[in-house]
């Protein structure tokens, strides 16, 4: 019987995120992946309300 593989998936990009897949190794069935968010929010610097 031949020996199964799993196969290189390529990596997946879109607007917000980047998934790319880890390294495989032999004799495990999980294939991990890592999922990179990119910002899609803006961070401001808080400033202290104005007094009355």
């Amino acid at each position: 019987m031949a020996e199964f593989t799993r196969p290189k998936v390529p990596t997946g990009v879109t607007e917000y995120v980047t998934t790319t897949q880890k390294e495989i190794v032999p004799g495990q069935f999980h294939v991990g992946y890592l999922t990179e968010w990119k910002a899609f929010q803006k961070e401001v610097p808080y400033q202290a309300p104005k007094k009355p």
